[in-house]
């Protein structure tokens, strides 16, 4: 296999076909999601999607959720690379610090927030498999401005009802390089 032609944007690097790179994570290309900080996929869902899994990196400032509160149908992995991060796991508090591990097999509910004084910075990992996740109502994650507002099956009806911003803004990772 050939090797990926890469492309500068203002939200940084990315693949702009198929094949094998490397880039710093200070260089890829960022999202903001305006309320829940800012991430990398690594890949360029459309013209170069990862096939098995998904992998990005997740900067989440103080009190900024990552996510809806959710379960999914397969097992994902997830890692604090820096600071500090709440986890909401099956209505439970959880505040993870740097090299912590959480592993979450299919069908347990869950979601992230930054915590402490400069937020935290998460690892994710999952599958591509294409099923749909379950948005549960709760109360744990209401608090932190990560749950839907009635229980859901539907990611574009859960997020718009929970108040969430469907803007996505280029943005360069805020990572030291």
């Amino acid at each position: 296999m050939r090797e990926a032609e890469m492309e500068d944007t203002a939200g940084g690097r990315r693949p702009s076909g198929p094949g094998w790179f490397i880039v710093n994570v200070a260089d890829a290309y960022g999202i903001r999601d305006p309320g829940a900080g800012i991430y990398t996929r690594f890949e360029n869902r459309d013209v170069a999607p990862f096939e098995d899994f998904g992998l990005n990196v997740h900067v989440l400032p103080p009190g900024e959720p990552s996510t809806l509160y959710h379960l999914e149908p397969v097992q994902e992995a997830f890692l604090v690379l820096d600071g500090e991060v709440l986890a909401i796991v099956e209505e439970q508090e959880r505040l993870l610090r740097r090299w912590d591990f959480f592993h979450c097999p299919a069908g347990v509910a869950h979601a992230f927030a930054g915590a402490g004084e400069r937020g935290g910075v998460l690892l994710a990992v999952g599958s591509r498999r294409r099923d749909e996740a379950s948005y549960p109502r709760s109360e744990v994650a209401a608090r932190h401005g990560a749950s839907s507002v009635a229980d859901s099956d539907d990611g574009a009806e859960a997020y718009p009802a929970a108040g969430w911003s469907s803007e996505r803004i280029p943005t360069p990772m805020p990572w030291p390089s």
